[in-house]
């Protein structure tokens, strides 16, 4: 039999699990017996010993790959540190719950928040922005009860073309002054939801969310009336998705041309806006209902809603902080709450490491990884931080393929 041709028939994917392997280092010590070192009277031996690579954590097993692992797990996939427990179980290895906690709250604290710092003082650099905040439970605040909420805080770089930057914050409340200290020294516009905490921020032009808006008056749509269009609120939602469908279609045909995008909105979008406000002067809603507040709401925020005319880098929605967010709000369904703010600040950098690995398409393990094995200094500069940045040209190697 001779070949005589070739059919493809399938592809199939094999799973390899996972395998665990204990690495020992030992030091070994060498003297010279003909060589000594007169020092007066004394004489002492010459003794050479042999370098041994600096440990992780202490003295424990942890490696650059075991806690990437255990980071990526809970940060990346929402998998709480008791069940990564099991598993490393199943692998052979018995590591505990406290254990694996202490390895992120250490790394994160010393190897992690040099990075942190670093993006931080970049994303004050920037001239657009934007910010979101939800609910966290941690359990040993001092003179607080495990109960009482506490605050994760989302603050992004906008869409200036620039690369993004995505920082996660803890703080106890929801007070604005916490959001005033991170963005100390910040100057630029401010993209948010319509939360008045962020008012009192100096220097800053606030953008407010159209998404926002548009959802107050889908909610006030009375049940079954989506599409009578003789009901105020689905007026109200009318005029924001012809807002919507303009934007989309700027953001089509000339993606990252703010020039042309910022023309395009004072041509035809903000004729639409002058009438959706004449509009609304126009409506009467009955006290304290949904549509009533949806009418107080766009109105109280009026000259917020516009500011996006002002500059085409300006967002519309404050749906891409919002989307940065998501993965905190889904992961706290599964590991539900943190044991202390230490754990709750390691929290908040662990997810800025993951969620801009993200953001810039890399492997997010290999680039926990890759931080852990370089360990970032608070003595490097920016320019060496950079070079361990999302971004970097270093990097591109652990870039997201199929």
């Amino acid at each position: 039999m001779v070949l005589i041709g070739e059919e493809y028939v399938r592809r199939e994917l094999e799973f390899i699990p996972a395998t665990c392997k204990v690495i020992e280092y030992y030091s070994q010590s060498y003297g010279c017996p003909s060589c000594k070192e007169g020092l007066g009277d004394t004489e002492k031996p010459v003794i050479v010993k042999s370098q041994v690579p600096q440990a992780l954590v202490g003295k424990g097993p942890a490696t650059a790959s075991t806690v990437a692992w255990t980071m990526y797990q809970k940060y990346a996939n929402g998998l709480p540190l008791y069940r990564q427990e099991k598993d490393w179980k199943q692998y052979g290895a018995q590591i505990s719950r406290t254990t694996l906690a202490n390895w992120i709250i250490y790394c994160s604290r010393n190897y992690f928040q040099p990075m942190y710092d670093y993006f931080h003082r970049e994303l004050l650099k920037r001239s657009f922005a934007m910010a979101d905040e939800t609910r966290v439970q941690v359990l040993k605040e001092e003179e607080r009860r495990a109960q009482t909420q506490s605050f994760m805080w989302l603050f992004r770089s906008g869409e200036d073309g620039l690369p993004a930057i995505i920082l996660y914050g803890y703080s106890p409340t929801r007070s604005g002054s916490h959001a005033k200290e991170f963005l100390e020294g910040y100057h630029g516009y401010l993209e948010t939801d319509g939360y008045q905490g962020y008012n009192s921020l100096p220097d800053i032009k606030r953008c407010s969310c159209w998404a926002h808006i548009r959802r107050y008056f889908i909610d006030a749509v009375p049940k079954g009336k989506q599409y009578d269009y003789s009901q105020p609120a689905v007026q109200g939602v009318q005029y924001c998705n012809r807002l919507f469908a303009i934007e989309d279609s700027i953001n089509k045909k000339y993606p990252g041309d703010y020039e042309k995008r910022k023309q395009l909105r004072l041509e035809k979008e903000k004729p639409v806006l002058e009438a959706f406000w004449s509009w609304l002067e126009q409506q009467k809603p009955v006290r304290n209902t949904r549509m009533d507040k949806a009418v107080n709401y766009v109105l109280n925020r009026r000259e917020t809603a516009e500011t996006y005319l002002e500059d085409g880098r300006c967002s519309f929605t404050n749906n891409l902080s919002e989307n940065a967010i998501r993965p905190f709000a889904v992961g706290r369904k599964n590991w539900l709450f943190s044991d202390s703010v230490e754990g709750a600040n390691a929290s908040a950098v662990v997810y800025t490491m993951v969620e801009m690995a993200r953001a810039h398409d890399l492997n997010i393990y290999e680039y926990l990884k890759f931080l852990l094995d370089h360990r970032p200094t608070k003595e490097m500069t920016d320019d060496q931080l950079a070079e361990l940045a999302p971004w970097s040209e270093k990097l591109q190697s652990i870039k997201n393929r199929m």
